[in-house]
C-alpha cells in the first residue's frame, strides 16, 4: 500500500471537530431502569449495561468513556457508535460530528492514546475538558471520512465475526470445565464435616514485605503481580493485610458467590477485606480442598449463604460459610480424585488459553488496522476505488 498525501489532513483540538452533548445525558439508578427488558439501549462507559423503556438520542452519535478501569486496560474500545434510540448515562461523553459520519469519529477516538490525559489510579477519569481539548488529526474532506469508515467497517466486521466465533469456543470450554469441576461433588464420598472444624479464621497480620496476593474467580489464589488485568491499588502501608500460608483458604467476601476463593498453593499478604482461614489438621488434602470448595455445586450454596440486598452488596462470613458441610474421603481417594480432575481440566485450560491468546492477537491486529487506517498510513482511497 502506498503512503497517502495528507495535504487535506489538518491536526486541531478535537472540540473543532465535534461538539459535546454531555448537557443532555441523564443517569438512571437500577429502579429508575426498572429491572426489566425494555426496548431501547442504556449506554455506560463500557457499551451496552441495560435496556430500557425510554431514550435521550435518536440520531448516530459517539460515545467515550468518562470513568473506569477500561480507560487503562482497554480491554474494550473505550470509543464507540451508538445507532439508532437510545440512553446514554453520565460515565460516557457523548460527542456529535460537527461534519463527516460519526462512524468515522467513533474509529478516529478508539485509536487515540488517551493515557496522558487520564486523571487518578484508582479511579481512573477522562474528563470533558481533556478530551475537548485533545489534539487530533483528520481528513478534512466528509467524503475521505466516509471512504476511511467504509473500508474500517468491511475490514473489521470479518475480524469480529471470527472473533465472535472464539469467543463462544472459549464459553463452551468454560461449561465443559464447570461440567467436569461437578464431579468432584459427586465423586467424594465419606464423613461429612463442617468447615468450621477443618479450618479456622487467621488474623496473622503485619508482614509488610511479603508477595501481594489475589484472588480470582478463575484462577484462585495467585500473586497479584502475575496479571495485568487488577486495577485496584494496592495501599503504601500493607501492614493489615492478611498472611497467607500455603494451605490457608482465602474468600473474597464480596465475590464468593460468583466463585472467588482457593487453596492457596503460595505464601503472601492480602487484603484484610478477604477473609484467610487456616487448615486444622491435615484431614483435607490442599488440592483437593480447592476444587471442592471451588466446584459449580459449592459456589452457589455461597449464593444461598450471603447476606446483601443486592448482589452486588452480597457478603459472605465465615460464621455462615464455617457451617457448610464437605466430605472428608480417605487420603488416597482424595488424592486420586484430584488426579483425574487435573488432567481433564489441565487439557481444558490449554485450549481456552490458546483461544483466547488467538482472539487477543485478532484484537490487536484489529486495532492496528484502525490506527492505520485513521492516521493516513493506509491509502484508503486506492483501496476502496
Amino acid at each position: 500500500m502506498s503512503q497517502p498525501a495528507l495535504a487535506s489532513w489538518s491536526e486541531k483540538a478535537l472540540k473543532h471537530w465535534v461538539e459535546s452533548l454531555d448537557g443532555r445525558r441523564i443517569p438512571l439508578s437500577a429502579e429508575e431502569r426498572g429491572g426489566r427488558q425494555g426496548a431501547y439501549p442504556y449506554y455506560g462507559a463500557s457499551g451496552v449495561i441495560d435496556h430500557i423503556d425510554g431514550f435521550l438520542f435518536n440520531e448516530p452519535l459517539v460515545l467515550v468513556a468518562e470513568d473506569g478501569a477500561n480507560l487503562l486496560s482497554r480491554s474494550t474500545p473505550i470509543a464507540f457508535l451508538a445507532t439508532g434510540k437510545y440512553w446514554v448515562n453520565n460515565h460516557a461523553h457523548v460527542l456529535k460530528p460537527r461534519s463527516g459520519p460519526a462512524r468515522y469519529w467513533a474509529y478516529r477516538l478508539e485509536s487515540v492514546d488517551v493515557t496522558p490525559f487520564i486523571t487518578g489510579s484508582a479511579q481512573p477519569k477522562f474528563t470533558a475538558a481533556a478530551l475537548m481539548d485533545m489534539r487530533v488529526t483528520a481528513p478534512e474532506s466528509v467524503d475521505e471520512q466516509d471512504a476511511i469508515a467504509d473500508f474500517l467497517d468491511r475490514e473489521t466486521a470479518q475480524i469480529d465475526t471470527l472473533t465472535v466465533e472464539q469467543q463462544r469456543l472459549v464459553e463452551m470450554l468454560r461449561v465443559r470445565k464447570r461440567a467436569v469441576l461437578d464431579q468432584v461433588t459427586g465423586a467424594a464420598s465419606g464423613t461429612r464435616v463442617r468447615l468450621k472444624y477443618l479450618f479456622a479464621p487467621s488474623s496473622e497480620a503485619n508482614h509488610p514485605d511479603e508477595e501481594v496476593l489475589s484472588v480470582y474467580r478463575d484462577y484462585g489464589v495467585i500473586p497479584k503481580s502475575s496479571r495485568d488485568d487488577n486495577f485496584n491499588r494496592t495501599p503504601e502501608n500493607v501492614a493489615r493485610y492478611l498472611l497467607v500460608r500455603p494451605g490457608d483458604l482465602v474468600i473474597n467476601r464480596m465475590k464468593a458467590w460468583q466463585g472467588s476463593l482457593g487453596v492457596s498453593e503460595y505464601r503472601g499478604i492480602v487484603s484484610g477485606d478477604y477473609e484467610v482461614v487456616r487448615p486444622i489438621g491435615n484431614r483435607l488434602l490442599p488440592r483437593f480442598a480447592h476444587l471442592f470448595l471451588r466446584s459449580p455445586l459449592m459456589v452457589a450454596d455461597y449464593a444461598v449463604r450471603s447476606t446483601g440486598i443486592r448482589p452486588s452488596q452480597w457478603r459472605l462470613y465465615w460464621d455462615q460459610m464455617g457451617n457448610v458441610e464437605v466430605p472428608v474421603p480417605p487420603p488416597a481417594e482424595q488424592a486420586g480424585i484430584v488426579e483425574r480432575i487435573d488432567e481433564q481440566t489441565t487439557k481444558i485450560d490449554t485450549l481456552i488459553a490458546e483461544t483466547e491468546r488467538f482472539i487477543e492477537l485478532a484484537r490487536e491486529r484489529r486495532a492496528a488496522l484502525i490506527a492505520a487506517a485513521v492516521t493516513g498510513q493506509i491509502a484508503i482511497r486506492a483501496e476502496v476505488d
